[in-house]
């Protein structure tokens, strides 16, 4: 009879997906299995290149690409399919995405209180013009970036309200755009809501307010030479052939100080987050107080955060969950097939390679990490999709030689942040870009265009946070090692516990 039950059993799992695989054939042995993973960068690159990269069109390669690997498996296309099942269900990918919900919340009830026409209020009534705006406008950015956790977000918004202000205050718009841009870099790396900070966590097995606590200093470094050489190239700005009384007007428009009220909610998260507080309890006292808050001083009524409209229901809480919704499936199929080169063994393959020219030394472990995080970011136009790939890598190396997850973490999140919002194909600049010139030809004709290709180089954030992680892996410079609890310890506390070994 048990043996009956136990067959039924396996026959009732079988068809309901819950049989476990364990390893997969592939044609080409291990290399077949990347055939998902590796369409799904060839499409990412290529529709880059074309301009055409949008978070659909990622979520469609990827489709392709785990459909063209099954007609490499010599496995039984029920054992890929279920392959892909146990990919996509793994605890890191669900955590990201319910995480990714509740900060997609808060941020839009942020944004929606008007946080950011406050941060615009403060750089009108500074009276700052040319270079100095630009710094502000790069703290500012950085500010609202960290408190909505997200950089692109950010990039719209500051482009809507802070980019126009700043040209009409004598800044240069290119370097202001650059600003605009490294500020979203900031607040994507050490927001502990962001998307990239929560994956980068998520996926290395590390606590997020720990992972923020340590990477400050990284932030940090890279921050301050970077508000210098704003300060320095950010003036000389163009005529734009307004006066000054409409100049004034057009600040007033986009300025108000009450939504610096929701600066209050902010600091709650950022406090109970690194307090210690679950992430989920964090975003939900966030969340709550600012939409009590938004009552109390009339930005908002309780109707305004749900309501039903047409048959459709609406509302800044409904915005937020789901502009992450494209990000949430982007996140599972690509966790299917880094998945499926696990069970193909192309993990082990690739360890073997890499492992023989690491040669057992540290720095050279963090200079592989190192690259293949920038690689893949060359490549991946969206951030949090290139980090996501790179994942496992970072996680298997890093493991092998005992760094600790936060140094994972750190150097998995600041390349991935950085260079997110450098390149001329990368999904961030291209929104701002596109943002400007739906500006110039609906509301201001006398609003110039930055062409990509123009601001790339003085994204001065983005590219000293890549240089301070590339000194980092390079000198040992801020690595911590896993303890016997878990804990981080210095490399010369390592020492001694491999001694009493």
């Amino acid at each position: 009879m048990n043996k009956e039950h136990s067959h039924l059993q396996e026959q009732v799992d079988e068809a309901v997906g819950n049989k476990k695989i364990k390893s997969l054939s592939f044609y080409m042995g291990a290399w077949g299995a990347t055939i998902p993973m590796l369409f799904f960068v060839v499409w990412a690159i290529t529709i880059s290149l074309l301009n055409i990269s949008s978070e659909p069109a990622l979520i469609m390669g990827a489709l392709i690409g785990l459909a063209l690997g099954m007609f490499f498996s010599k496995s039984k296309w029920s054992d890929y399919a279920q392959g892909i099942f146990d990919g996509m269900a793994q605890p890191v990918g669900i955590v990201a995405i319910v995480a990714w919900f509740w900060a997609g919340m808060f941020a839009q009830i942020l944004k929606t209180g008007g946080l950011v026409e406050g941060l615009v209020w403060i750089g009108s009534v500074t009276g700052l013009t040319g270079a100095m705006f630009v710094g502000l406008t790069f703290v500012l950015a950085s500010v609202f970036s960290s408190a909505v956790g997200t950089g692109y977000g950010t990039v719209v918004a500051f482009s809507t309200l802070m980019y126009p202000a700043g040209v009409i205050m004598g800044a240069d718009p290119v370097v202001l755009f650059a600003a605009i841009l490294s500020g979203a870099a900031f607040g994507d790396n050490y927001a502990p809501v962001s998307d990239t900070t929560i994956v980068s966590a998520v996926t290395q097995d590390a606590d997020i307010p720990g992972v923020v606590r340590s990477r400050f200093k990284y932030a940090i470094i890279a921050a301050v030479p970077a508000l210098i050489l704003f300060l320095i190239f950010g003036g000389g700005g163009q005529d734009i052939g307004l006066s000054q009384a409409e100049a004034n007007q057009i600040m007033a428009q986009s300025a108000s100080p009450d939504g610096l009220i929701l600066l209050i909610p902010f600091i709650l998260v950022i406090y109970l987050a690194l307090r210690g507080k679950h992430l989920i309890t964090t975003l939900t006292w966030g969340i709550l107080s600012a939409i009590v808050l938004m009552v109390l001083v009339g930005l908002a009524d309780l109707r305004d955060f749900i309501y039903f409209e047409e048959g459709q229901i609406k509302g800044p809480l409904v915005d937020g969950f789901m502009g992450y919704m494209n990000m949430a499936i982007l996140i599972l199929l690509i966790m299917a097939a880094s998945h499926l080169m696990a069970l193909g063994g192309t993990m082990n393959s690739l360890k073997q390679v890499f492992f023989r020219w690491i040669k057992g030394v540290v720095r050279r472990a963090e200079l592989t990490i190192w690259s293949i995080v920038s690689v893949l970011n060359v490549f991946i136009t969206i951030n949090t999709a290139a980090e996501i790939a790179a994942a496992p890598f970072v996680k298997e190396i890093g493991k092998q030689y005992d760094i600790h997850p936060y140094r994972r973490a750190n150097m998995l999140d600041a390349i991935s942040s950085a260079l997110g919002y450098i390149f001329p194909w990368s999904a961030a600049l291209l929104l701002g870009w596109s943002t400007i010139g739906q500006l110039q030809e609906t509301s201001y004709s006398w609003l110039p265009v930055v062409m990509p290709t123009e601001a790339f180089p003085y994204v001065f954030h983005g590219w000293f946070l890549v240089l301070v992680m590339l000194i980092a892996a390079l000198t040992g410079w801020g690595l911590r090692f896993t303890g016997k609890n878990g804990e981080e310890i210095k490399p010369e506390e390592k020492k001694i516990e491999n001694n009493d070994k």
